[in-house]
């Protein structure tokens, strides 16, 4: 890897200038593979709209638009919101203030919903870049197996990686830390399992039309966001300071 991206890497108020972006740079990978702190590190340091399912549908359900009043109806009956919605949300968001490319975070899901992304994608002169971070399953078990947070400030620890100095007591404040009902192995093995049942069609769809970047997820974010920046054959200009 260059050093020219490892600095770029390194520097998290750095001025980033794109060339030749992919317009829409979509981010996988299970839970526990650093999906979202990537997705932040991308979007900052890129300057790119972070554009996540959960907040559009949200954002469009608080609007008195049409599609706001059709979405807060299917919430209010309880519902998933149907694909051709969800499509109609994401060419929405994507319009606003995606000139210049996003980071798309949750969608799509499924493939109905690849091909969607790709009619919205056309019709607004978009090209896509799907980026998946992968980590092997022995670590993944262990960063989400081995997370404790504390109760009072939300601060993170892993019994792994980063232990609290007394076991199961905060640093900052001396209150208990807690894990996650879900985080046992029986439970993460079940969601990694469906992960993977629902992303490999996506995968291989992304990978035979030559979309597709694996990048290594394993070590630091920077390190991860550095490949992931060689990945996306990105020059990341910094400013001069």
């Amino acid at each position: 890897m260059g050093s020219s991206v490892r600095e770029a890497a390194a520097c998290a108020d750095a001025a980033a200038i794109e060339t030749g972006m992919p317009d829409i740079i979509v981010l996988m990978g299970p839970q526990g593979a650093g999906k979202g702190t990537q997705a932040q590190m991308l979007a900052e340091r890129l300057n790119l709209p972070l554009v996540a399912t959960g907040d559009m549908l949200r954002e469009i359900a608080q609007s008195e638009t049409p599609l706001g009043l059709q979405v807060r109806e299917v919430q209010a009956a309880g519902q998933l919101v149907s694909d051709d919605i969800l499509a109609e949300v994401v060419k929405t968001r994507l319009s606003r203030d995606c000139q210049r490319g996003c980071i798309l975070d949750g969608f799509p899901r499924t493939l109905p919903q690849v091909r969607l992304l790709e009619s919205i994608a056309r019709e607004l002169g978009r090209n896509i870049t799907v980026i998946s971070i992968e980590v092997p399953r022995e670590l993944l078990f262990k960063r989400l197996a081995g997370r404790q947070t504390c109760s009072a400030c939300g601060a993170i620890y892993n019994v792994y990686f980063k232990p609290s100095k007394k076991e199961g007591v905060c640093d900052l404040d001396g209150q208990p830390l807690f894990n996650r009902s879900d985080d046992n192995e029986d439970a993460i093995a079940q969601r990694l399992s469906l992960y993977d049942e629902k992303t490999r069609p996506l995968l291989d769809s992304y990978a035979e039309s030559g979309r597709l970047r694996r990048v290594d997820g394993t070590g630091p974010p920077e390190e991860v966001f550095a490949r992931i920046v060689a990945a996306l054959g990105t020059q990341v200009a910094l400013d001069a300071h």
